[in-house]
């Protein structure tokens, strides 16, 4: 993250509040003299000037790991997105499967999406705009909605169930009723 030190915000250089005006420098006192101030043109005074803290307003966010393009530069725009084209591709078929009346193949075919996009993420060194956070967070992710999508379309009991989990009903009736 590249950042903008507090103290230079200012046209002159000097030290600045956040909102731009300018402050008057203090000089530290002199260590071991109380109260004696240090004479301006030491190091010192340049060293207390600059604030230890982070620096209030940013210039940039790191990118995420990973974050570079699919495929090199020349080749168009899509073809450089290929691994998140490949997972909107997938979803948008699952979301038509559902608006046509087959709910349980549009939720299977989002979480594959979800679970391939976890694969990619962890076997691709590059993914393009499918990293949004670090790997291993993505990973995690995308991995946990794409199982959990998938289980719940495979446990949906429209008009019957094509995975039966034995204590799935038991507790569907104790957090319902």
């Amino acid at each position: 993250m590249q950042a903008e030190p507090d103290a230079e915000n200012a046209a002159g250089g000097g030290p600045a509040r956040a909102n731009g005006t300018p402050v008057a420098p203090v000089a530290p006192a002199t260590p071991g003299v109380p109260g004696a101030q240090a004479p301006s043109g030491t190091a010192g005074a340049e060293a207390a000037a600059r604030s230890r803290r982070f620096p209030s307003i940013t210039r940039d966010t790191a990118r995420p790991e990973g974050s570079g393009r699919a495929v090199p530069g020349a080749v168009s725009t899509p073809a450089r997105q290929w691994p998140m084209l490949s997972v909107l591709a997938a979803t948008a078929v699952g979301l038509l499967a559902t608006a046509f009346g087959y709910p349980r193949v549009g939720c299977l075919a989002i979480g594959v999406a979800l679970i391939a996009a976890a694969v990619m993420r962890r076997v691709l060194p590059s993914v393009g705009m499918l990293a949004v956070r670090s790997r291993f967070t993505d990973m995690i992710t995308y991995g946990l909605l794409g199982v959990a999508i998938t289980l719940l379309a495979l446990v949906m009991a429209a008009p019957k169930p094509w995975l039966v989990i034995p204590f799935m009903e038991s507790a569907v009736r104790f957090t319902v009723r």
